[in-house]
């Protein structure tokens, strides 16, 4: 896509914030090495984000012979952001300062058959008024709501495409939601979410090539090539979990057979469970986080069921994780979500072994498999930074507004 000079100047004045938030305190010589750009170029942007402020003035180091460095840090509470990650079973919202610490969290569980747009639109708008109630802060703070959605999303036109495992076709979520929440609002994906999550506080931070692999109820793979968050051409990149692997296997929920979702999502892995021992009492037919829970209790009290289960289960992750490292030759595959989260390093282990026997050596031997470092939800982290990436878009000149009231093209700049 040809990019204009205003979409670059976007994309410099994010990178050049982002490294802020992760270097502070931090001089322009230091921003300007590590993005790449000129000088003058840096001390521009950062005469922007100080007037927006967004950063400050934080006082001077002395460098060597010569005149001592000005240095600036973000300004973490001149603003918020919000990111919400809807899953299937649950809304979960977190507040962040500017300098993406999380100042407020609030959930709302989704039980089965709540799953029509405007119960979720319900669910979404509780869960954002909670975490600005908690964190007490004024409306007018709020720069924008990150919104992560399963599913193929048009972030163009805020419309979630298709959602499998509700069955939703071509829903104007953001539409919907813009009737209750009155903050600018930015759509994505928890695919694209997590991976810029990684980059940002993660285990892609400082990578090349990384393919972050999320295990929830549904399943799938951010992709961050060369540094930079890869789409596709349709932002539809990273629907591993809806690639064959096993021909005429199990039915999936998107209506194809043997998908890698049918046997390692949070429905696969207990069915893994049912077939392997019908009347387990780590069974909980109609919870499948208790189900995951119960599994990973066994697990650590060796019980031989509960081992046989996480084993084959990551026996299906690693062939298909092999394919992954097979194609695209990654310098790191990062094990995210809640599923990856509660199971733990017993899967980790497991899920190393079954990769090693699947992937060809040259490409598995320069791959590195870990769990999310990420305290915390993944998801929300990187949908604030979505709303982050958001505000600094509609910023045409200095001191300009960061509000928005329409859905907007986010183009997330490549980090270092």
């Amino acid at each position: 896509m040809k990019r204009t000079s205003r979409d670059i100047r976007t994309a410099n004045r994010y990178e050049v914030l982002r490294q802020i938030i992760a270097r502070s305190p931090t001089s322009r010589q230091e921003l300007a090495a590590a993005t790449g750009l000129s000088l003058a170029t840096v001390a521009t942007l950062v005469g922007e984000l100080l007037d927006l402020r967004m950063i400050t003035e934080v006082g001077f180091e002395d460098s060597a012979g010569g005149r001592p460095r000005g240095l600036v840090a973000v300004n973490a509470s001149g603003a918020a952001l919000i990111g919400v990650d809807i899953a299937e079973t649950y809304v979960h919202v977190e507040l962040f300062d500017l300098a993406l610490n999380v100042l407020a969290r609030a959930d709302e569980d989704m039980r089965p058959g709540e799953s029509l747009p405007e119960q979720v639109v319900s669910h979404v708008a509780a869960a954002v008024g909670s975490v600005v109630a908690q964190a007490g802060i004024e409306g007018a703070r709020v720069l924008g709501v990150g919104v992560s959605v399963p599913g193929q999303v048009d972030r163009d036109t805020g419309v979630s495409e298709y959602a499998p495992n509700w069955d939703w076709h071509d829903v104007p979520l953001l539409a919907l939601l813009s009737e209750v929440i009155a903050y600018p609002l930015y759509l994505d994906n928890p695919l694209r979410a997590g991976a810029v999550a990684e980059m940002w506080f993660g285990a892609a931070r400082g990578r090349g090539d990384t393919v972050v692999v999320n295990l929830g109820t549904g399943v799938g793979a951010g992709l961050a090539l060369h540094g930079g968050l890869y789409r596709g051409v349709s932002n539809s990149a990273g629907e591993w979990g809806h690639t064959t692997l096993v021909l005429d296997g199990r039915l999936c929920r998107c209506g194809n057979h043997g998908c890698v979702e049918a046997y390692v999502g949070a429905p696969g892995i207990m069915l893994n469970l049912r077939e392997l021992s019908p009347r387990s009492p780590m069974l909980h037919p109609e919870d499948q986080t208790a189900t995951i829970d119960a599994l990973a209790r066994g697990v650590e009290a060796n019980d031989p069921v509960a081992l046989k289960v996480v084993r084959e289960t990551a026996r299906y992750i690693g062939a298909g994780i092999a394919n992954l490292v097979n194609v695209l030759n990654p310098e790191v595959v990062v094990l995210s979500s809640w599923v990856a989260r509660r199971l733990g390093e017993p899967l980790l282990h497991e899920v190393r072994e079954a990769v090693g026997r699947h992937a060809l050596r040259r490409p598995f031997a320069a791959t590195e498999i870990v769990l999310s470092p990420i305290p915390t939800d993944p998801a929300c982290l990187g949908a604030a930074t979505f709303a982050l990436e958001g505000a600094l878009q509609s910023v045409g000149q200095r001191g300009a507004s960061a509000k928005r009231t329409t859905p907007a093209r986010s183009r997330t700049a490549p980090p270092s």
